[in-house]
Order: structure tokens, then C-alpha cells, then sequence
């Protein structure tokens, strides 16, 4: 088997996530598309930013990334010991969440 610098691809399988939200996070939601629509002067679903808002959420949470540094485990993850940029799992969370996969 030849020594390649990249490493095999991860998983890029979307995978449908569905949750109920309570009525203060639906409203925080709704806000943060309008300040988006105010921000960008285009009219994003929630749908379509709710990857993008997690996304943002868990890169910047350090006690987080400490926790999965420490457990070594990148089981699942965009990352699989190859250099994957911000950018790269920005576009996969936007393909996730365009995709129907049903």
C-alpha cells in the first residue's frame, strides 16, 4: 500500500438531526436570522444556520476540545488526524444541512 501524505477521507454521509426546541430558543433562533438578514442582506432559513451556529459554538468552547484531546477520540468527527480547516467543516455543515436525505 503506498505511503500517502493524505490520510483516507472521513465519513461525509449527511446525517439528519431533529430536535425540538423550546419556545425561547425558537424565538433566539428566529432573532438570529434577522440580525443575519440585517447583518449579510440575505434571507437565511434557520435551518440552513443552525449548523453553522453549532459548528461556531463547539470550535469555540476550549474546555470542550481540551475534553476530546484528552480522551483522544476523533471517532465521528470531520477531523480524522488530517488537516482539516474551519473553512472545510464549514462547507460540510452546509452540506448537511442542504442535503435531504430521505
Amino acid at each position: 500500500m503506498p505511503d500517502l501524505k493524505l490520510g483516507k477521507l472521513p465519513d461525509r454521509e449527511p446525517v439528519k438531526i431533529a430536535f425540538k426546541a423550546s419556545p425561547e430558543l425558537a424565538r433566539m433562533l428566529r432573532d438570529y436570522a434577522a440580525a443575519y438578514r440585517e447583518a449579510y442582506g440575505e434571507d437565511e432559513p434557520i435551518e440552513q444556520l443552525v449548523p453553522f451556529i453549532l459548528t461556531a459554538f463547539l470550535e469555540s468552547d476550549r474546555g470542550f476540545a481540551k475534553a476530546r484531546k484528552d480522551k483522544g477520540s476523533t471517532e465521528g468527527s470531520p477531523n480524522d488526524g488530517t488537516a482539516v480547516t474551519r473553512e472545510r467543516r464549514r462547507r460540510e455543515a452546509s452540506d448537511i444541512s442542504t442535503r435531504n436525505p430521505d
